[in-house]
């Protein structure tokens, strides 16, 4: 029997009453994810022969009626560190490495007894927007499998709304929950900067990343945040903030709140499918007395530019680490160090990863800083300032999460500059280190629409409140793939 069908909340009470073990569910989740794994592709490793022996545990002690998450398996996305379990960051450069340490996020679903149940498949080292770029397999959309799952937690995504599993972590440098999120029509946030440990995460844009919660529902994403959310001393960038519940004001009506549309965000580019779903979207807000109005952000169009400066300027400099020394993969080819060096670097990499670091470690090299480097990170403030304007006269930013639906599986892959732009809207949400959460919104010809709402820092609970409204008034997020027992 499966259980995807089930909401957290539905599972706990099985779980409590014994109407349903851990180790049921965990065999069920393990049968779901089999069943459509050929299919998908969501997954580098399924962590079966763990994942059981700790239902087994958490069986014989008990469900704690007070801890909601007790036994809930989950997919993680395979850049961040599962001691025992591979995470290979989806790189050849990684094949073999198996830590010996969890990341902050992954102890902390241990703590609430959720079990890891496999690694998700992603674009390598996060880079990239298709889920295309991974060495070990490239990850389909759960909706239509010539369709790419968006990325570069694509695997992620598309285990939930595939119905593999019902909850996963994925990671955000500059779209890469909420882009997925979208394109697979579920919900991703990516929380601000500092409410989620990065300590254990591989990597790619030390100012920009930021791991975050997917999930079918508004409720289940908030869930998720309360578990893994809260400042850490182990990650220098962890925000000191008071703990608090993101479920809170789930329920609460919106009325007058007030809610900017960008221009930017509607403008050049924005298919015509996902413009008028999110222009009947804005009037469903204010159906529900929510007050919408045009705003400006003007220098939102310098995102993608001044983003490809910065992540890979810091990604050239985070990656020096993967030498072939210590762990991980290493070359054959070598007679001396600096062989070992260039062949381990060259032959573990792909195409993608290289083509970020030479960019970062042009845009840092001496006689270009100041052009490029110092140049993006005085455009990035005005992208904040941007913000800051719209955020003193209103409570939220909508606007499209993506400019387009789900595009076809190598269709640009081969094109670095058209892939980079499908993260226009996403990116200045990761400049400016606020939260942002992508919710289903609608169709375009049988292809899921996501809706982002942006917030000021630290405003999660409001974002989920507002996104709880929307998804009370429409049913999008009750509609299936086929290969989840959908009609479509």
């Amino acid at each position: 029997m499966s259980f995807n069908h089930y909401t957290i909340d539905q599972l706990h009470e099985l779980l409590v009453n014994k109407e349903l073990s851990v180790t049921e569910l965990t065999k069920a989740t393990l049968e779901d994810i089999q069943a459509r794994e050929e299919q998908i592709g969501a997954f580098i490793t399924v962590s079966e022969k763990a994942a059981l022996a700790q239902a087994k545990d958490l069986d014989a002690k008990g469900i704690d009626p007070d801890n909601v998450m007790a036994g809930i398996p989950l997919a993680v996305k395979d850049n961040i560190s599962t001691k025992g379990i591979l995470t290979t960051a989806a790189s050849k450069m990684l094949y073999n490495y198996e830590p010996i340490f969890d990341a902050t996020a992954v102890e902390k679903l241990y703590n609430k007894q959720m079990i890891v149940i496999g690694k998700a498949n992603l674009d390598e080292f996060a880079m990239g927007g298709s889920t295309e770029t991974s060495y070990f397999k490239k990850t389909k959309n759960a909706w239509d499998q010539s369709k790419v799952p968006g990325g570069s937690s694509g695997g992620s995504a598309a285990a939930v709304a595939a119905g593999q599993v019902r909850l996963s972590l994925g990671s955000d440098t500059g779209g890469s929950i909420r882009q997925p999120a979208s394109f697979n029509g579920i919900v991703g946030m990516k929380p601000t900067y500092g409410r989620v440990s990065r300590f254990g995460l591989v990597a790619f844009g030390s100012s920009l990343d930021q791991i975050g919660p997917m999930s079918p529902t508004v409720k289940e994403n908030a869930q998720l945040l309360n578990v893994i959310a809260g400042h850490d001393s182990k990650d220098a960038t962890s925000a000191d903030q008071p703990a608090c519940d993101f479920t809170a004001k789930l329920g609460q009506d919106i009325k007058g709140m007030k809610i900017a549309l960008p221009k930017e965000y509607l403008g050049q580019g924005i298919a015509p499918g996902v413009k008028a779903t999110i222009l009947k979207a804005a009037q469903q807000f204010e159906k529900l007395g929510a007050i919408v109005e045009e705003v400006s952000l003007p220098h939102s169009k310098y995102g993608v530019a001044v983003y490809y400066i910065i992540a890979s300027s810091e990604a050239s400099s985070n990656l020096q680490r993967f030498d072939g020394i210590r762990y991980g993969y290493r070359t054959e080819r070598y007679q001396n160090l600096d062989d070992i060096y260039v062949n381990t670097r060259s032959e573990g990499f792909g195409d993608e990863v290289k083509r970020r670091i030479m960019l970062g470690t042009f845009s840092l090299s001496s006689g270009y800083y100041d052009a490029y480097y110092k140049k993006a990170g005085q455009v990035r403030t005005l992208i904040i300032q941007d913000f800051a304007k719209v955020f003193a006269d209103y409570d939220l930013i909508l606007g499209p999460t993506a400019p387009t639906t789900a595009f076809a599986l190598e269709s640009l892959n081969h094109d670095p500059v058209a892939m980079y732009l499908a993260d226009i809207l996403t990116i200045p949400v990761n400049l400016a280190g606020l939260p942002g959460i992508s919710i289903p919104a609608g169709f375009d010809q049988g292809l899921p629409v996501g809706l982002q709402l942006i917030g000021p820092k630290y405003s999660e609970a409001t974002l989920y409140q507002v996104a709880a409204s929307f998804e009370a008034s429409t049913d999008y997020h009750k509609q299936k793939p086929i290969i989840f027992g959908g009609a479509q």
